[in-house]
């Protein structure tokens, strides 16, 4: 199966979630693709830290290239573009500056958000 996990949230807790998940079907052979949006953005650059909770799972999702969008409209509101382009990440402005869900449900991904 193919799942697009859309982040919001800009607590980490609720973060720890998308990366837990993603880690957990990723393992279990499913596509996997995090999207990146709103206060999740503010994320960017402190997860990778190792003073970070989850900076173990948030780099083990970056090592397997599972976060597939970042939006540039909220990457740059929340100031976590630089730390996002630094990490090699895709930034998404496709809809107004925002990455669209649209091609992910045209692919076949069952979308979730958190």
């Amino acid at each position: 199966m193919k799942f697009a996990l859309v982040a919001f949230q800009g607590e980490p807790m609720c973060f720890a979630h998308v990366l837990l998940n993603a880690l957990d079907m990723d393992d279990k052979g499913h596509e996997v693709a995090i999207i990146m949006e709103g206060a999740a953005c503010k994320l960017i650059p402190v997860m990778p830290s190792p003073s970070s909770l989850f900076s173990k799972q948030y780099n083990e999702v970056l090592k397997r290239g599972l976060i597939k969008a970042v939006c540039k409209a909220c990457a740059n509101k929340m100031g976590g573009l630089e730390a996002a382009e630094a990490q090699g990440l895709t930034i998404d402005a496709e809809m107004s500056g925002h990455p669209s869900l649209e091609k992910y449900l045209t692919d076949g991904y069952q979308v979730i958000t958190f």
